[in-house]
């Protein structure tokens, strides 16, 4: 099932606010305030990779690469803009310098890689639930539509029997034949 262009560009905006929001806070936390237009543009190139992605469910082996991957952009547009706006590698008040090395070191690209993981598995299980309810919907659509279009059966009274049934001429075969008076109770 493949999704309308308007339902399409709504799921790339969320998707985009959550991956955006993502990276802007591991920025805040680590470095500072990225500049705003280099938040925008980072919700515009968010935007740009998930529309094509997003034309229809998506598991998480998709939107984890897709999410890690614009991370890493993101993460390097905000310290190349933030570096700029400095206009020298200033080390910031944690320590998280930008001049090509990982700021942070291996905890920090743990760290990264744990929130990816976990926002991925967060957008794959709603994704999963949203799929799950438009079905629904869809399915109670049709029943209300068919119910409207196809008429209701008539249902037509029984004729009663009007002939009378014949009279049992044989024994019935299952009576109980017994010999003898009835025992002791």
């Amino acid at each position: 099932m493949t999704a309308p262009l308007s339902f399409r560009l709504l799921r790339a905006a969320a998707f985009a606010a959550v991956c955006t929001g993502l990276g802007i806070g591991a920025h805040l936390l680590a470095s500072g305030t990225p500049p705003t237009r280099s938040i925008l543009l980072g919700l515009l190139l968010s935007f740009a990779a998930a529309v094509p992605a997003l034309g229809r469910e998506r598991s998480l082996g998709v939107l984890l690469p897709l999410l890690a991957g614009l991370q890493v952009v993101l993460h390097l547009l905000f310290a190349l803009t933030h570096t700029a706006a400095v206009a020298a590698p200033a080390v910031h008040p944690h320590g998280h310098a930008h001049q090509g090395s990982p700021p942070g070191g291996l905890s920090m690209v743990v760290l990264h890689g744990c929130a990816v993981a976990l926002t991925a598995l967060w957008l794959s299980w709603g994704e999963a639930l949203l799929w799950d309810v438009l079905r629904h919907l869809a399915m109670r659509f049709v029943r209300v539509v068919l119910a409207w279009i196809v008429p209701e059966p008539v249902r037509c009274a029984a004729v009663p029997f009007t002939e009378p049934r014949p009279p049992l001429s044989a024994p019935l075969r299952h009576t109980v034949h017994r010999r003898g008076p009835p025992g002791p109770l």
